[in-house]
This record gives structure tokens, sequence and C-alpha cells, in this order.
């Protein structure tokens, strides 16, 4: 199993970016994908995450509104649309993948994550 995560880089406050992470090796569209990122001295956090079917999506409360997750099960591709940027955005971000433990609207609180990317670094300059 392969992910490849992409689109980090440099952007103004403000700004918007767009990641993406390409799966291989899984039934991607069997798979919850999470996003979570890790910024210097702190813990890992989620950042948000979406069903197998695109159905339905978790957001940690620092990025509501401002953040979108989003799937293509076809191209076996999450993405995660980030706007309004913050410097407190500035991180490595990570894609994961895991199967819920049951298909059904309680996925989200039962997840453990099997495969992780290699990150890719998002720096927000004030």
């Amino acid at each position: 199993v392969q992910l490849q995560a992409s689109g980090g880089g440099l952007v103004q406050a403000g700004g918007s970016l767009r990641l993406s992470c390409a799966a291989s090796g899984l039934t991607f569209s069997v798979y919850v994908m999470g996003w979570f990122r890790q910024a210097p001295g702190k813990e890992r956090e989620e950042v948000a995450s979406i069903g197998w079917n695109g159905a339905s999506s978790y957001y940690a409360d620092s990025v509501k509104g401002r953040f979108t997750v989003s799937r293509d099960n076809a191209q076996n591709t999450v993405y995660l649309q980030m706007t309004s940027l913050k410097a407190e955005d500035t991180a490595v971000y990570y894609c994961a993948a895991g199967l819920p433990l049951r298909f059904d609207s309680s996925w989200h609180g039962k997840m453990k994550y099997d495969y992780w990317g290699q990150g890719t670094q998002v720096t927000v300059s004030s």
C-alpha cells in the first residue's frame, strides 16, 4: 500500500492550497481517508476525514468552514482544499487510510488508521 501526498508549499496568510493524496495497493473505495497534521513541538492532530463513499466527513473545530475534504474513488485520490489559511495551519500534513469497524454513521468515532503517507509541508507566512 502506498499513499502519496502532494500539494504542500509556502503560502501567505489568507491564501489557499489544495492537497492531494494518491492511493495504490488497496481497495480505495472501502477505506476511510483522513488528513492529519503535525506542527513542530506539537502532537499530531486529525484535521479532516471522509467516509468510504464520500457521503460523510468530519472536521476539526480549528478548520471548520475553511477546509474541505473530498475524494474521487475512480482516481483513488483524496483531496484537502484549504482556504483562509492561517499561520497556525503551518505543519506537515499526512494522509491516512483505515477500514471502518462498521460501515455506518458511527465510523468516525471508531477509526484506526492502518496506512500513512509520507507527509507534505504546508507553511503559511503571516
